[in-house]
């Protein structure tokens, strides 16, 4: 069940003093792009990848823009820089692996970017969660809870163990509020 966790010795953090590298910013719920506007302000090099819908409303129809990955933000950093992402209004950390940060390749940023400019309808799946991962809720009330996945009851809902409140509880949670946890590889 924890093979994969001997994979991740081999990462080590890739934040590099003078060269500059994508990384992944987890945000909060809904607020990506509030996020970017607060990082370029800043000075940030930071890329939200968007796709354009179209929305029909009974008196009206219009343009919408949403993130492709909802809660994420990819930034462009030297190690100086850290500290002044992580200070962001709605960034909420690094999107990490056993603790260290990963860089994402110049080449994945310009296929999202070349994906995106060909308007082809995409869409990014999360990553399927599986009996026994460590999942964290990054919406509602219980934002920032970590847990157990126990199952999936149906298409939309997950049954979740709350482990670390000393107690178990076992809540209902819809599956687009839930996240692996930080540190948890999928394994191919």
């Amino acid at each position: 069940m924890f093979e994969h966790m001997n994979d991740l010795s081999k990462y080590e953090n890739h934040l590099h003093e003078t060269e500059r590298r994508w990384f992944a910013v987890y945000t909060r719920f809904k607020s990506e792009k509030m996020a970017f506007r607060q990082l370029t302000r800043k000075g940030v090099k930071a890329y939200l990848p968007l796709q354009t819908f179209t929305r029909r409303y009974t008196r009206k129809v219009r343009k919408v823009e949403l993130p492709l990955i909802s809660c994420y933000v990819f930034v462009k950093i030297t190690s100086q820089e850290y500290v002044t992402v992580l200070e962001t209004e709605h960034v909420h950390d690094f999107v990490r692996f056993s603790r260290n940060l990963i860089s994402i390749p110049d080449e994945e940023i310009d296929l999202m970017r070349r994906i995106l400019g060909e308007n082809l309808e995409v869409s990014a799946e999360p990553s399927q969660l599986q009996a026994g991962d460590r999942v964290e809720i990054i919406a509602g009330n219980l934002t920032g809870l970590q847990g157990r996945l126990v199952e999936q009851q149906d298409k939309k809902h997950m049954l979740v163990d709350l482990d670390r409140l000393g107690y178990t509880l076992r809540i209902s949670v819809d599956r687009v509020l839930l996240q692996r946890a930080a540190g948890q590889m999928t394994v191919s």
